[in-house]
Parts: structure tokens; sequence; C-alpha cells
């Protein structure tokens, strides 16, 4: 049993990479390349509002039931994981409107504000505060014990 949970953790490591690797052929993002120059003049893509929402909701699904699918299989706690999950949507909806605001305002707030705005945004970098956070309560609450 222990092989399985850990296989599935894999599982959903490599579900991560793979929304990562794939990012450019299954999510509407014209801010791929503008952030990818690196290059503060560049200019402003054009897009569409509603398929980079749609966009970016979607790939917060996939990356949300990856995360769960790592916390759950790691820790085998049922409100351990549904914990993970809020604090992941938590973030993302302290994030995502900000990161809005910073597209409406072609990113004149600042270049690397909007950059990192984005990073948590695209990507589930809670998870890496997620996973130790959890690993410290679970032995804490072995001490205890």
């Amino acid at each position: 049993m222990k092989i399985l949970s850990w296989l599935l953790v894999i599982l959903g490591v490599v579900g991560l990479v793979s929304v990562r690797a794939l990012e450019d052929k299954i999510f509407y993002d014209p801010f791929l390349n503008y952030f990818h120059e690196a290059n503060k003049n560049i200019s402003f893509p054009p897009f569409e509002w509603g398929k980079l929402i749609v966009g970016y909701l979607f790939r917060f699904i996939l990356n949300l039931f990856f995360s769960c699918v790592i916390i759950h299989f790691i820790f085998k706690n049922k409100e351990w994981t549904i914990q993970g999950a809020l604090l992941i949507t938590i973030i993302f909806a302290i994030t995502f409107p900000i990161y809005l605001y910073c597209i409406y305002d072609r990113f004149e707030i600042g270049y690397l504000f909007s950059f990192y705005m984005r990073r948590f945004v695209i990507q589930p970098l809670i998870l890496l505060l997620i996973v130790p956070m959890f690993y410290y309560r679970k032995q804490m609450g072995k001490e205890v014990q």
C-alpha cells in the first residue's frame, strides 16, 4: 500500500510538471512570451479577457487537483487535503484579482511585481509551504501522543 501511495504522489508531481511543460499548448496565455523574453521593452501583447480568465481558471483547477493528490497521498489525511485545497484556493483568490489588475494596468504597477504575481497565479508555489507545514504538524502530533 505504501508503494501505491508514493506512486500516486509521483503521479501528482508528474501532473504538475506536465501542466508546466504543456502550458503553451493547452492554455491561452499571450503573456508567456512576454515574460519569457525578460525584456521590459517588448510590446504589451493583445489578448481577450474572457479566454485569458478561463485559461487561468482551468490551469488553477488542474494545479489544485494535482496538488491535492500530492497532499493526500503523502499524509493520508482527508481533513488536511481539504485544508490544503482551501489554503491554495485562498491564495489564488487573493493573487488572481491582483494579477488581473496588473494586466489591466498593462504592468505599469511594476514589471517584477506583475511577474511574481503571475507566478502565484499559474504555479502551485503554495504547495512548497503546505507540505513542510503539514509534515511539521504531523511530527508535533507524534510528540504530543
